[in-house]
Parts: structure tokens; sequence; C-alpha cells
């Protein structure tokens, strides 16, 4: 079987900090910029067309999420514990380096962890999580 990752979805509060971040500080480029009834979705992707990107989404655009799941949600973004992705570089402090000098807000500078990887953490202008992993 061949599966393979094709995209995931992060939330966004700012669509165009969102867009400002993944694009200017990350250096992904723009795969699509969608908007519908007064909201957006953004999909952004690693530079060469690797065919996996992450769609930034308002986070409560399902018709299905009732008042008090909003509230949560909201609460949750705001202390950056609703949604997180794991990217990877080859040369992590050089990637740290630069994310770090173009204004991310870091978390976790590199760091050897006791479980086998170097990685490093920064939060996107919505609060999730954004963990790199240095590649072997």
């Amino acid at each position: 079987m061949d599966i393979t990752v094709f995209y995931t979805f992060l939330p966004h509060t700012d669509p165009d900090a969102s867009l400002a971040f993944y694009r200017d500080v990350l250096g992904f480029e723009v795969r699509n910029d969608v908007g519908y009834d007064g909201m957006r979705w953004i999909t952004v992707g690693p530079p060469g067309g690797s065919g996996t990107s992450i769609v930034l989404t308002p986070p409560v655009a399902d018709p299905g999420v009732t008042e008090e799941e909003r509230r949560v949600i909201s609460e949750m973004m705001a202390k950056g514990t609703y949604a997180a992705v794991t990217l990877a570089a080859k040369d992590l402090d050089a990637v740290f380096e630069r994310l770090q000098a173009r204004g991310a807000d870091v978390v976790q500078e590199p760091i050897d962890q006791p479980y086998g990887v170097r990685d490093c953490a920064f939060r996107d202008p919505a609060g999730n999580l954004i963990r790199i992993n240095e590649m072997s």
C-alpha cells in the first residue's frame, strides 16, 4: 500500500497574520487562498511542490460545532493547546536562527531530547505549536 500525507489542517485566528508567518517567516509557498462567507482558507506548503500542504482554516467553520465547543476551542487556541504540527529540517540550528531573527515566537530552543530527537519549537500567530525536528 502506498499512502502519504497530502494535507493537514491548522486553525487560524487572523488569516493575514497566519499567511505572513507561513509565507514570510517559514518560507512556505502559497498554494491556494480561498474566501467564502467572510471566512478564509489558505493552503501553504514547502517550496518545490512536495505535495504535502497545510490548510490554515477558520477554527469553527463547521456548522455542527456548538457554542460551547466554540468557546472551548477558542480557549484552547489561546493557550496553544488546540493544534500542532511537526516539521523537519536538515540544519535545525540554521532554521532556528532564521525563524528567531524573523520574529517567530520561540517556545523551545534546539535541544537533544531524551527520546532521541533533536528539535525546537515555535508558536504561530494563532497559538499552534510548530515543532521542527532535525533530519538525520
